[in-house]
């Protein structure tokens, strides 16, 4: 990639942090707006406490009327990752306070589609809760609300998306991004939410010795952690200290053993040490599996390998997901190579230009993998993507990812505010979105995003830079300061795991499997050969005897194979010099 820009991160220099840990990792916490190492948010009394989240105390007051009724308690949760552990968190955390009769609903995102939809409210009517609690959804569930209350079903909302103009007629609405909500915590993802919502619950069932009362030992719900750090490095939310936190307490529990059956069966499958899980193993290896099953069937079967306390059961389950994963692979290798072959026909502007905001659409799509397909143009591209398949009879289902600098569901509530009509049904945050339109206003709906990208991002900001911690000497480059990296995070979005850049000496080049490349290189300073791999290389570039020196973007990892550990290089971008 010739044009590739590599820019490396400002350091303040006079940050109190240099004087706290080493100078190395001084520079990255700095350069990440760390000024104390106390901000890395790793104990469990960093933590906010959520008491001032809006809502939060009606919802508490509606679930204890439904405790102390043995009332029916509905979750109604989100097919993705967020959602699934979302919803187990509920399921777990009721359970831990006393409630009997708690169950949960998952719409198939094929046959209803995302939220609490009215039709998803018949469905749930037929089991009869005297409550529903959203989670992961329901912000924007105006219509479905309206549906329970008319039903006689009470709705209390947990969600963490982006409310519209107009609020759902909810017995409560805890959303840290709800008008009014002084919550500081505005990156607090689903399950994040609805682990406040049970801990605000556990703390008003305390101060009335409700636990006491009924000889139920008082629940701790730390055990819930992990899975509030899956959904919320899954989620993609900005790791900022709070939800650091969560997920640093979450890590730990698995890598002690603690973790649910389900999140260590998965991590057995993923191929990955339960006791060197990181944050960046959560994002890459467990959620994908979790996800799959959302994307191509019925995320209920993701929400039963986690809550299940079988071990068995939980490691058939992931068998499972691993398999559905599998399946969502080849789906999505077809569906990226069509995706290319659309990018090579578009009409490029004037300039010869890419349009700022790119839509596609093949009427072939999986409409369960289109997110992960806007993802990965997105990156290839480097500008806001929207992925299309067919939804309902004459409807296209769409899914957006967007980069730096343009907020997603704004850029569609502004798309929304000029074309009343064109959007039947949008929803997200500023990385990722949903939406629905007429099959026939596609065009129509291509030229209007472009206008609403082109309104807020400059062709300078569209550049495909990656930015960089500079350059390792020689005494850096080892496999202790690899180790010392993999244990400084967690590292995640608006968090970044470091990444250097350099250049090297090619020593040694090859390609493994299908599309990896292998490579040897040599450190100028200290004249040592260290091993890399680049994953998914250009196989046209990639192996050319020719290049004898090549610039290196990279992140430093410890290789553990048949029991030898080497230091190895994991090369995002490598550009032949």
């Amino acid at each position: 990639m010739s044009d590739l820009l590599i820019r490396r991160r400002e350091v303040d220099q006079n940050s109190p942090v240099f004087n706290q840990v080493q100078p190395l990792l001084a520079r990255i916490y700095a350069s990440r707006g760390l000024h104390n190492s106390e901000e890395l948010g790793r104990s469990l009394q960093t933590l906010q406490t959520g008491q001032d989240m809006l809502g939060v105390d009606a919802a508490v007051s509606r679930l204890i009327t439904a405790l102390e009724q043995d009332q029916h308690i509905l979750i109604v949760g989100d097919f993705d990752c967020d959602g699934a552990t979302s919803t187990a968190v509920g399921m777990l955390g009721l359970g831990m306070m006393g409630a009997n009769r708690v169950s949960y609903l998952v719409p198939n995102r094929f046959e209803y589609g995302y939220g609490l939809s009215p039709e998803i409210v018949k469905v749930a009517a037929e089991q009869k809760p005297d409550l529903i609690i959203t989670v992961d959804n329901g912000i924007s569930s105006v219509e479905g609300v309206a549906q329970a209350n008319t039903l006689g079903i009470d709705v209390v909302v947990t969600d963490h998306h982006l409310p519209g103009e107009k609020l759902p007629d909810a017995s409560a609405i805890v959303n840290p991004n709800q008008p009014g909500c002084k919550f500081s915590e505005k990156s607090t993802c689903g399950v994040g939410v609805i682990f406040y919502v049970m801990t605000a619950l556990r703390r008003a069932l305390d101060a009335q010795n409700w636990f006491e009362n009924r000889g139920l030992a008082r629940p701790n719900l730390g055990p819930l952690l992990d899975l509030v750090a899956l959904g919320t490095v899954a989620d993609v939310v900005p790791l900022e200290q709070n939800n650091r936190t969560l997920v640093y307490q979450g890590v730990q529990r698995i890598r002690a053993g603690k973790a649910r059956p389900g999140i260590l069966a998965l991590i057995d499958i993923s191929g990955r040490q339960r006791s060197r899980l990181t944050a960046t193993d959560l994002g890459f290896a467990l959620a994908p599996r979790l996800n799959a099953a959302g994307r191509l069937d019925d995320m209920s079967i993701g929400i039963e390998c986690l809550l299940t306390n079988d071990e068995e059961r939980a490691r058939q389950l992931a068998v499972q997901l691993d398999t559905l994963n599998q399946e969502r692979r080849g789906i999505e290798q077809e569906m990226q190579q069509q995706a290319n072959a659309l990018l090579d026909e578009l009409q490029l502007d004037a300039e010869g230009e890419l349009p700022f905001g790119l839509c596609l659409y093949d009427e072939d799509w999986h409409q369960g993998v289109i997110g992960i397909l806007a993802s990965r143009i997105k990156e290839k591209v480097n500008r806001p993507v929207v992925a299309f398949a067919v939804g309902d009879e004459g409807e296209l289902k769409g899914s957006a990812r967007s980069v730096s600098g343009f907020h997603i569901r704004d850029g569609l509530d502004a798309v929304a505010a000029k074309y009343p009509q064109l959007l039947k049904k949008f929803g997200g945050h500023a990385m990722a979105a949903g939406m629905t339109i007429a099959a026939e206003n596609l065009g129509l709906f291509q030229q209007a995003f472009d206008e609403a990208v082109r309104y807020q991002l400059s062709a300078e900001q569209l550049q495909h830079a990656v930015l960089t911690d500079g350059e390792l000497n020689g005494s850096e480059m080892t496999m202790e300061t690899a180790e010392l990296l993999r244990e400084s995070g967690p590292w995640g979005h608006q968090f970044p795991e470091p990444l250097f850049d350099g250049e090297f000496s090619l020593l040694q080049q090859r390609i493994v499997g299908q599309r990896h490349l292998k490579l040897v290189l040599m450190e100028p300073d200290s004249g040592v050969a260290i091993d890399a791999i680049h994953f998914n290389a250009d196989t046209d570039t990639w192996p050319n005897d020719s290049v004898q020196r090549v610039r290196a973007v990279f992140r430093l990892d410890v290789n553990e194979f048949r029991g030898q550990r080497s230091l190895q290089l994991m090369i995002d971008h490598l550009l032949p010099l």
